[in-house]
């Protein structure tokens, strides 16, 4: 693919807009962010602060430790971490760096300040307002459809940032257009690409989910998945392949305080598109070129199959991740389109049922069980096998059974995912 063409560009654009670093889970963090945007608007602490979420940030903040908070969890907590320790400039990095002092005025600020929190659906599956009130005075910050989306800055009536929404979930207008994305073109950027257009990119991304995924193997973080599945079935490269991918999680999930390269907005799933295919290059002894090219592969095509779904759905974005991570190992291992589109294929008909009920412990299991379905779909293919047209979900061409995986996440779960909520939040009937 020439560098002139508009599709190099944008498919460029893209990974510079999705592979940025975040500390934490990214639904807390951008809560995180929101709340440091209202003090920074407000000009100093507020005296009561009000957050107004839609259900999946509920389900997605409900169980995750924050980091730098003294293993504080949950939205109130997300809040005030960004209330008295964030820097807003940093957006998902927004508490990157805090001081034990800072660790202990969150924990009294949350004993004698009032935080309500409210469910809200005003048409978003991802919507966050915050409100900070100081006596007669308030700040409000909402950030609708994606995690750095600031649609509206309010202060005690005057409008400071408004951008114009439409129902349902909306791309924001000045971000790389996503309907460029298809297989075909992503398998022939991934392999043309100048290597020095992407390098430093994933060299961010190597150096930090490696580093994560190093650290949940060596700390005790959740139910520590990845080193369940090494101490169970051994060290052979397929067991490595997930359970590094996992252990990244069990830390992530866990209140690790390291960052991560995310993708589609999520760090598990920028740890579930790279870890795997880190692991089988250092296995395979590929070298850096072929590495950096299967991620570019792998990523995208994490990418492409999540832009259908949306940002937040209950179906799991490992799953999609999975699959891309299976992308890029095909391609490591020497194989080529055909093999690439049958594995992508097979990992989504094994696995798609998996639902997302939220960020936590287990998000590391589902990653695991993810890449699993990769890598039997690409043993499947390899063995003459394969799942067909027609069968369940999936459709007669790569193209058609992502479009339908997207319809199947972002329409045919809607109510599946209320009901989840439903059910994490205790409103049951």
């Amino acid at each position: 693919m020439d560098r002139n063409d508009i599709r190099y560009e944008t498919y460029l654009k893209i990974l510079e807009e999705e592979l940025v670093p975040a500390m934490g889970c990214t639904e807390p963090i951008a809560l995180a962010y929101g709340a440091a945007k209202a003090r920074e608007i407000l000009g100093h602490l507020p005296d009561r602060v009000q957050l107004q979420v839609s259900g999946s940030i509920i389900k997605n903040v409900k169980s995750v430790i924050v980091p730098n908070t003294g293993r504080l969890k949950g939205m109130s907590a997300a809040a005030v971490a960004g209330i008295i320790a964030g820097d807003p400039d940093r957006e998902l990095e927004v508490i990157a760096d805090v001081s034990d002092v800072k660790v202990a005025e969150m924990k009294e600020f949350l004993e004698h300040i009032q935080v309500d929190v409210e469910h809200i659906d005003y048409g978003h599956v991802f919507d966050i307002i915050v409100t900070e009130f100081s006596g007669d005075s308030y700040a409000k910050v909402r950030i609708t459809d994606y995690h750095t989306n600031i649609v509206l800055m309010e202060k005690d009536g005057k409008v400071l940032l408004e951008k114009p929404l439409e129902d349902g979930e909306k791309e924001d207008g000045d971000r790389a257009d996503r309907s460029l994305l298809n297989i075909k073109d992503i398998w022939e950027f991934a392999d043309s690409v100048n290597v020095e257009d992407v390098k430093a990119l994933l060299e961010r991304q190597i150096s930090y989910n490696t580093a994560i995924s190093e650290e949940g193997l060596l700390g005790d973080y959740g139910a520590n998945i990845g080193s369940v599945l090494l101490r169970t079935y051994g060290n052979d490269i397929t067991v490595r392949a997930k359970a590094k991918a996992a252990a990244g999680s069990d830390a992530r999930m866990n209140g690790c305080e390291l960052p991560v390269i995310i993708n589609s907005g999520s760090g598990n799933q920028g740890i579930t598109c790279s870890v795997p295919v880190i692991e089988y290059a250092k296995e395979l002894h590929c070298g850096k070129e072929a590495l950096y090219r299967a991620l570019v592969l792998s990523n995208l095509v994490a990418i492409h199959e999540k832009t259908g779904i949306g940002t937040l759905s209950a179906y799991c974005g490992a799953v999609s991740a999975g699959a891309g991570a299976g992308a890029g190992i095909v391609y490591l291992c020497g194989d080529d389109y055909e093999a690439m589109i049958h594995t992508v294929v097979n990992a989504l008909a094994i696995v798609s049922g998996i639902v997302c009920d939220g960020a936590k412990a287990s998000c590391a299991a589902k990653i695991a069980a993810s890449v699993d379905a990769a890598i039997l779909g690409y043993n499947m293919y390899k063995n003459g096998q394969e799942f067909k047209g027609g069968d369940g979900i999936v459709m007669n061409d790569i193209e058609s059974t992502i479009r339908g995986i997207g319809r199947l996440g972002n329409e045919g779960m809607r109510e599946t995912n209320n009901e989840i909520i439903r059910l994490m939040v205790g409103q049951e009937g």
